[in-house]
C-alpha cells in the first residue's frame, strides 16, 4: 500500500533479525502497523493495530472482499475528506491513496504533467496484491498500549520518530520507551525502529535510507533497529 512511513524497503534487512528465533505458533505483533508493508511480509499468527481507525477500517474491508475505486477525482476527494464517516473504508483508502505523496489527507494527487492519471488505480492494483497476504491477521484500531497482545508475542514497533511531523496526534516518547521495558518484564521479544533510543536499547541493525520530504525531495537518514 502507498504509505507515507512505508518500511517496505527495509523489511527484507530487519525481519530476518526479527523473526530469527520466532517459534511455531508465536504471534507477531504490530502496534503501529501503517500500510502493512512489513505485516504483509511475515505468516503465521498476526495482529495489527494503529490509531487510524479508517486505515483499519479499510484493511478489515479488504478482508471481507472489498476493492476501492480504480480512480479519486478532486471532487470525490474534497467529499470524502469533509465527510470521512460516511464510509470509513473508502475514506481510509482516499486519505493515504488518492493524496500528494501518499500523507495522510495531505492535499489531492493531481495527475502528473505528463498525463499519466494512475494515482489512483495504482493505489487500487497495490491493494489488490497485498489484499492476499494480509489473510487472516487480526486487526485493531486504537492506542499501541491498548489492545490485548497474547503471551510471549513477537511485538515490532514502528512509532512515529522523536523529532518529525506528519502525524496527527502527538505522541509521548518517554511513555513509549516505558511500555516498551513493561512488555520485555511481561516475556515479550520487542523490536523497535527509529532513529535514535534510550541506553538500555540495543542497536541490532542500521542502515542509509532516503526519507521522503516536502515538495518530493528526499534526503538520507539511519534508520536503526533496536531490541531490548
Amino acid at each position: 500500500m502507498k504509505y507515507m512511513w512505508s518500511k517496505a524497503r527495509i523489511a527484507k534487512y530487519i525481519l530476518p533479525i526479527i523473526l530469527k528465533d520466532r517459534k511455531e505458533g508465536q504471534w507477531y505483533v504490530e502496534p503501529f502497523c501503517g500500510g502493512c508493508n512489513s505485516l504483509d511480509k511475515v505468516t503465521g499468527r498476526r495482529i495489527g493495530n494503529d490509531s487510524n481507525e479508517y486505515l483499519i477500517a479499510m484493511f478489515k474491508a479488504l478482508g471481507n472482499g472489498w476493492m476501492p475505486p480504480e480512480l479519486v477525482t478532486e471532487e470525490e476527494y474534497n467529499r470524502v475528506k469533509n465527510n470521512r464517516d460516511e464510509n470509513k473504508s473508502l475514506t481510509g483508502f482516499v486519505g493515504f491513496n488518492a493524496t500528494f505523496g501518499s500523507k495522510w489527507f495531505g492535499g489531492y494527487a493531481r495527475p502528473r504533467k505528463n498525463g499519466d492519471d494512475r494515482d489512483g488505480v495504482c493505489g487500487k492494483l497495490a491493494l489488490e496484491k497485498q489484499a492476499p497476504f494480509l489473510e487472516g491477521v487480526i486487526f485493531h484500531s486504537g492506542s499501541y498500549d491498548a489492545f490485548p497482545i497474547p503471551s510471549n508475542s513477537i511485538i515490532y514497533c514502528d512509532p512515529p520518530y522523536s523529532g518529525t511531523t506528519g502525524y496527527r496526534d502527538k505522541f509521548d516518547h518517554a511513555k513509549f520507551w516505558q511500555w516498551c521495558r513493561e512488555k520485555k518484564t511481561e516475556g515479550h521479544t520487542v523490536f523497535v525502529s527509529e532513529y535514535n533510543a534510550p541506553e538500555d536499547f540495543t542497536c541490532v541493525w542500521s542502515g542509509e535510507q532516503m526519507t521522503t520530504v516536502s515538495q518530493g525531495k528526499g534526503k538520507k537518514a539511519i534508520e536503526k533497529l533496536f531490541t531490548i
